[in-house]
């Protein structure tokens, strides 16, 4: 079978993907970008509860978040949010089961290789490390064979909203 038509879970969490977010700007509704803030100290800690800059280049918005509570997107019926800022994804769309979304472009494309893929290879019950992973973790109406085609095509549209800008 050819390496493309197979996909096995790289077991990435969604703190993978946290480096870079791309979401609505909330003063002027274009796209912003949520990355790492400059740590004036030095340090590079690029975890959760790492400092973060909001930056929206059409309008010069910028905002820092130093740290408190961080929300994570529970509800396939609402759009999702930046966990830190709480403000709207930039690639997402909603379709009848429920809203296709994606932090950034790596995460895009991860979703979008694991629904295309017939074949798809979990992580043995018996292997040891990170179990809830990204595709782990998506809703079984994405992982259903027959709604691949308008999943594909929900991905094609948010893809194409980035390249738009």
């Amino acid at each position: 079978m050819s390496p493309h038509r197979r996909f096995r879970d790289p077991r990435s969490t969604p703190y993978d993907f946290l480096t870079s977010v791309l979401v609505c700007c909330p003063g002027c509704a274009k796209l912003a970008h949520v990355g790492p803030a400059p740590d004036p100290a030095g340090a590079h800690d690029r975890g959760l509860f790492a400092p973060r800059r909001l930056v929206c280049r059409n309008c010069g918005t910028a905002k820092e978040w130093t740290g408190g509570s961080v929300a994570w997107h529970r509800s396939p019926h609402e759009p999702a949010t930046d966990p830190h800022f709480d403000v709207r994804l930039w690639l997402q769309t909603e379709t009848r089961h429920g809203w296709v979304w994606a932090y950034g472009p790596e995460h895009l494309g991860l979703i979008r290789r694991f629904v295309e893929a017939p074949l798809r290879e979990g992580i043995p019950w018996h292997d040891h490390g990170r179990k809830m992973t990204v595709v782990a973790r998506l809703p079984a109406w994405m992982k259903q064979a027959k709604n691949r085609d308008e999943v594909l095509r929900a991905i094609a549209r948010i893809h194409a909203s980035l390249l738009r800008t």
